[in-house]
């Protein structure tokens, strides 16, 4: 009966945990709408994740769908808090230092999504680029503080270019592993590989901002995604580019609901 119990409710927390992935997905496909925004010149919100948050905020009912993104983000934030510590809580083999690393991480991302729709779901909320900024200047304040954020500005790349790796390798096909072996069609190839070279862009020139927030020790340099889209708009041919980057984001979201029912977490 016990065992019957723990197992329901572990059942209960890896079906939360994958909404998370569902919620993700809703983002990634309002970011890259309000990054279309950003390059048709018709944008004023914010194209991250305060941006697509305060969006939800904005419609009926929006406040029942943050606090399931609060309750989502959390599942799925402890989830990887343990796949970190214990390796996977479904049993799925504890993995490697790597692995454990990257649940990590993982961790770290989607308790920080709670916290930010949190925050929406209370009526607060606030601009992304200006905590980022905020908290880059508060980094470069302490000893070594530009070598800090120089440093993470190059993890940030780092991350980026793990993602253009991922998806131009297909290596987005391994977290799959709910899927039949070769059962995953060309539209969902197609939706990963777009998907992850584009936040993978996106990504390193956020990582890039922060090096140049860095060595020119200005913080407000370090302004996140929305700045990023923006610094792409503003590249020649920029506006092309920054369109092709939207269509990866939404690409990245849709992406996200076939991890939701089939990705391992």
């Amino acid at each position: 009966m016990a065992t019957s119990s723990t197992e329901n409710a572990q059942r209960g927390w890896e079906l939360a945990a994958r909404a998370g992935y569902a919620v993700s997905g809703v983002l990634h496909i309002l970011i890259g709408v309000l990054a279309l925004r950003v390059a048709l010149g018709s944008g004023g919100e914010q194209a991250d994740q305060s941006g697509a948050l305060g969006t939800i905020a904005a419609t009926p009912f929006g406040s029942v769908v943050l606090w399931f993104s609060v309750v989502a983000f959390l599942a799925l934030g402890a989830w990887q808090v343990a796949k970190a510590i214990h390796g996977s809580p479904s049993g799925g083999g504890s993995g490697g230092a790597g692995e454990r690393a990257k649940a990590a991480g993982r961790a770290v991302v989607y308790l920080a999504l709670a916290l930010t729709a949190l925050s929406f779901a209370r009526g607060g909320g606030s601009s992304s680029s200006a905590q980022t900024a905020d908290a880059t200047a508060k980094l470069m304040g302490a000893p070594g503080g530009r070598l800090l954020v120089a440093a993470l500005g190059l993890a940030i790349v780092a991350v980026g270019a793990y993602h253009v790796y991922k998806g131009a390798k297909k290596k987005f096909l391994q977290d799959l592993h709910r899927l039949p072996s070769g059962t995953a069609g060309p539209v969902v190839r197609r939706l990963g590989v777009v998907g992850y070279v584009a936040k993978g862009v996106a990504l390193a020139i956020v990582g890039v901002l922060f090096v140049t927030a860095a060595v020119q020790a200005d913080p407000s340099k370090a302004t996140g995604l929305d700045g990023a889209l923006h610094t792409l708009r503003d590249q020649p041919a920029g506006v092309v580019l920054l369109v092709i980057v939207a269509l990866g984001f939404v690409a990245y979201g849709v992406y996200s609901f076939v991890r939701a029912r089939y990705g391992r977490i």
